[in-house]
């Protein structure tokens, strides 16, 4: 199969940071003036970004208000309402650059749950946006009369700036189509990820919507890979397992980026707004983007589903399952659905890797085989990939 590209588009990311403070230290009264100074933010890699992030997760504080990787300064952001609470100054001292903005991330979790209550409407969709210290809320070119009317009136009603609205072209629909790449239930998905599966085997995940428990999936040429054995969709997650036929069947952990390149996967990570991914699919191949809202929520047709990735790495039909992944070797999500496509763009929606594996007790890597390392595929990767049952 010949993979489309299009130009790579810069990706900021990163999973939104849960920061557990501890009490700032009290300054003596004859304290040296160095203890006054602020610490000077750490210029840090994605990967370092996220390694901060991790170090810093655990229960809130009420003055904590989301976190981003800055990729122009190479800084982890954290927001704070108070610029001087405990939040902050723990965020210093690790080495984070500390913002000050108007919302905290307790009051936007709750005014997502408005949302939940009172426009759950076919064809939108929302997730915090830490950038922007507000809610990102979508309606595509279906949401219109009545419909758009209650969607603005309860946007208004959660309050000055904590959410705003914006268009999107086409239709909100899972990227599924009837044709080729891995085939089950008379539709055609991409292979996700290869796992171990909890009992040892070998498996891979995929979405949910592309078949429930039982479905059976082939490769492109026809050939049995193995059944669906647990499923999500719609609801918490759009998530699927394949056991293979052959429980020892050779299932190496890496991405096919179609062009004769292959990345290594080692590992799975959570999402951070700003972070740079790319995505391999069945029908348009290799693209990347970046990581724009955590936790979102989108209102197929079908019904809802919550606790996605919100990007802008285009995808279409067919493309749906396929792995989103950073260039270092490690699984962030698989494709769920969306609007637009590789030519204009699009608003696109990703199941969380390490949701799926936790729920289905598997792990990264194929079963008999080592955990994958970093490699150097043939050429530079340059967007996202797809490994086993390759099409």
């Amino acid at each position: 199969m010949s993979h489309r590209r299009i130009r790579h588009r810069k990706s900021l990311g990163a999973a939104a940071v849960v920061i557990a403070l501890g009490t700032a230290a009290a300054v003596l009264p004859n304290a040296n003036a160095s203890q006054d100074e602020v610490p000077t933010p750490r210029t840090l890699t994605p990967l370092a970004a996220a390694d901060l992030d991790a170090r810093l997760t655990g229960t809130p504080g009420p003055d904590f208000g989301g976190s981003y990787y800055d990729v122009d300064k190479r800084q982890l952001v954290v927001n704070v309402v108070e610029a001087d609470g405990a939040t902050a100054d723990r965020a210093r001292e690790a080495g984070a650059a500390v913002r000050t903005v108007d919302h905290s991330a307790d009051e936007l979790h709750a005014a997502t749950s408005t949302l939940e209550d009172r426009a759950t409407i076919p064809g939108t969709s929302w997730a915090v946006d830490p950038v922007t210290n507000q809610i990102r809320v979508t309606a595509d070119r279906s949401v219109t009369g009545d419909r758009w009317d209650r969607l603005r009136r309860v946007v208004d009603g959660l309050g000055s700036g904590v959410a705003r609205i914006e268009r999107s072209a086409g239709e909100f629909t899972p990227f599924v189509e009837g044709g080729d790449a891995i085939l089950g239930g008379g539709s055609r998905c991409t292979l996700g990820f290869n796992v171990t599966t909890r009992d040892g085997g070998a498996g891979f995940l995929t979405a949910g919507h592309c078949g429930g428990v039982g479905t059976r999936w082939t490769d492109r040429a026809g050939s049995p890979l193995g059944s669906v054995r647990q499923a999500t969709f719609p609801g918490a997650g759009d998530l699927a397992l394949v056991a293979y036929d052959d429980p020892g069947r050779s299932a190496p952990s890496s991405v096919n980026t179609g062009d004769g390149g292959r990345v290594a996967i080692d590992r799975a990570v959570e999402a951070t707004v700003g972070q740079q991914v790319r995505r391999m699919g069945s029908t348009t191949g290799l693209h990347g983007g970046r990581v724009t809202g955590l936790n979102a929520t989108v209102n197929y047709a079908e019904g809802s589903v919550s606790g996605l990735v919100q990007t802008d790495v285009c995808a279409e039909p067919g493309d749906s399952g396929g792995p989103l992944f950073t260039a270092d070797g490690a699984a962030v999500g698989l494709t769920s659905g969306g609007s637009g496509d590789c030519t204009r763009g699009g608003v696109t929606f990703f199941q969380p890797v390490p949701r799926a594996l936790e729920a289905f007790g598997a792990r990264i890597g194929g079963a008999g085989q080592p955990s994958a390392g970093p490699t150097t595929p043939t050429s530079p990767p340059q967007d996202g990939g797809e490994e086993p049952g390759e099409d």
